[in-house]
Parts: C-alpha cells; structure tokens; sequence
C-alpha cells in the first residue's frame, strides 16, 4: 500500500478518512508468470496499480505467432482494459502477467463508491485514466513519427531491463515489425 501512497502523495494530499476509505477497497492480487488475468470478451472489472511485475497488453490470435502486442505496463504504474472498464463491454484484448505480479485493484462499483464518499476520489479516477490515455498517445505517435529502429531504441533508454524480462517476439510486435527484422535492427545495433 505504501507504493500507491507515495505515488498518490506526489500528487495531492489526501485526508487519513479518505485513504482508509479507498484503501478499504482495494484487492491485492498476485497474477502468477505468464497468466492471462483478464482474457478477450471479458468485461474489464478492475483498474490495477502494479505493485511489482510487468504486464503485457496484447491481441490474441489464433496463431500465437501473429498475436499483436500493442502494450506493456510496469511496477508503480495504473494498468486496465479502461475501455472495457468505462463502457462495461467486452475487451477487444487480453492482459498477461509476463513475470509474477503484484497489483492492487479496485472493481468498477467500489471506484464508483469512493468518488462519491471522498474528496480525492475523483482525483484518482483522473490520474488513472491520464495515465492509460498517455500510453495509448505515445503508442500511436511513436507508431506515426519513428522508425522501427528508432522505436525500438527509444523503448530500451526508456525501460533498458525489458531485455531479460520480455520475450524478443513481443517487443518486435509492439515496435511493429517481425521478428526477423528486428534481429536485423538488433545486429545493425
């Protein structure tokens, strides 16, 4: 819990009424390595803050070799299916735990509850949907404005442990090339 305080704290200050409140209605969740905790057509229920571990964003397909990764979140940040969260309706996408997980989640209804009986409520709600909509942003400008190479260089100073914990085939996915290429970009390299 302190992991959110302080991510909260840096923010705005938050009374020890409220805190409790919404702290009272967080879930801890440990996703064991390599699990799918909320899998395609299901209704996202919770928004997640990661307490440790690393989560992946992805477009199941039959053929897992054509899967598309279009996200990744890590430790100190908010991760959801938020589209599925706000419309209540069924994800177009599944979220996996690529290394065991810790998150802290709080359901649809209980968000709901803690903006109504809290002053920060909707300040967290906010921070929240601010963050998952900067991934979204920077995912799709990144897709419009640089090269595979480019992409790919800028996600390692960005996040240089993704090496050893993400598969080669999920970041050649998300930088939007195959995986051939990318051993081509990684030679050049």
């Amino acid at each position: 819990m302190q992991q959110i305080k302080a991510y909260l704290d840096q923010i705005a200050t938050i009374s020890q009424s409220d805190w409790d409140f919404f702290t009272s209605k967080l879930l801890r969740r440990v996703i064991p390595k390599k699990s799918v905790f909320l899998k395609l057509n299901e209704i996202e229920n919770h928004i997640s803050f990661i307490e440790s571990g690393v989560v992946r964003l992805y477009i199941p397909k039959e053929n897992s070799e054509k899967e598309i990764t279009f996200g990744f979140s890590f430790k100190d940040q908010f991760i959801s299916a938020y589209d599925s969260f706000l419309t209540r309706q069924p994800s177009a996408y599944e979220l996996e735990a690529l290394t065991e997980t810790t998150l802290l989640s709080i359901t649809y209804d209980d968000l709901q509850a803690v903006y109504k009986t809290t002053e920060i409520g909707n300040l967290i709600g906010r921070l929240a949907a601010e963050r998952l909509f900067l991934i979204k942003s920077k995912r799709e400008q990144h897709l419009l404005n640089l090269t595979a190479e480019e992409r790919y260089l800028k996600l390692f100073k960005e996040r240089p442990e993704l090496i050893k914990i993400i598969p080669l085939k999920y970041i050649s996915s998300y930088i939007g090339v195959t995986a051939q290429a990318l051993s081509r970009i990684r030679r050049r390299l």
